[in-house]
């Protein structure tokens, strides 16, 4: 399928769907107008690139994750390199949460002393 018609869908641009290829996690092969092939497996693939990018990881951590990213990644075991992946990520997300939390409180009160 073309690049178009991936980007249909799985619900990722054309574009992200570029730069999912130049990190090496997705494939295609020219055709002979130049165009980019996808074999069908590329729509699961997509789709648990996704997965694991709307669950916090990032682009970088998704290619640790390349051996697995063809089959049920939501339901296969964690590998422990996956998990030690997740626990950073946990941690991250958890000082930025933090972060905003500590700047909500200080604008909160902020304006409360404006009442």
């Amino acid at each position: 399928m073309r690049i178009g018609e991936l980007a249909r869908r799985t619900g990722v641009s054309a574009r992200a769907l570029r730069h999912y290829e130049q990190a090496g996690l997705i494939a295609s092969v020219r055709a002979a107008n130049g165009y980019r092939v996808y074999e069908e497996t590329a729509v699961t693939r997509v789709s648990n690139i996704r997965y694991l990018l709307d669950a916090g990881f990032t682009l970088d951590d998704v290619s640790a994750f390349r051996t697995c990213l063809d089959g049920d990644i939501s339901a296969a075991p964690p590998s422990p390199r996956a998990l030690e992946i997740a626990r950073e990520r946990l941690a991250v997300i958890d000082a930025r949460i933090a972060a905003q939390t500590a700047a909500r409180d200080r604008l909160a009160k902020a304006l409360a002393a404006q009442s």
